[in-house]
């Protein structure tokens, strides 16, 4: 399992940069760490339980923090943080980005939400 020589929080770009020992770099969006955290919240309990997150387009981390050896858990600023990110989850988030993010997109567009939050009342 590769493990992190480097993770940045670029907080004014919404990212998450990681390094892996394996030589590999990662710039991981806040709103694709959001919709795919690997909380329960939003995995579900079971196979097939995954929740279709919307709305976060504009999602910001507010900090990020060491799990014993093995994991960092992030808050988001839309106050979800019950999302820990070991390291093997971040490397496979960073290896599948692309096709989780088409996958994600699809979903969203045969459910019809969309990445923007919805209007705020009287606005």
């Amino acid at each position: 399992m590769p493990t992190p020589t480097e993770i940045r929080l670029k907080r004014a770009e919404k990212v998450l940069e990681v390094a892996f020992d394996d030589g590999t770099r990662f710039v991981l969006p806040a709103e694709y760490l959001r919709v795919e955290s690997p909380s329960a919240e939003v995995q579900g309990h079971g196979p097939g339980q995954k929740v279709t997150v919307a709305g976060r387009r504009h999602v910001g981390i507010l900090r990020v923090e060491p799990v014993g050896n093995y994991a960092v858990r992030i808050a988001f600023d839309d106050l979800h943080d019950t999302g820990i990110y070991g390291w093997d989850t971040l490397h496979r988030l960073g290896v599948e980005q692309e096709a989780r993010w088409a996958a994600y997109l699809a979903e969203l567009a045969a459910k019809g939400l969309s990445r923007d939050p919805p209007p705020r009342r009287g606005a």
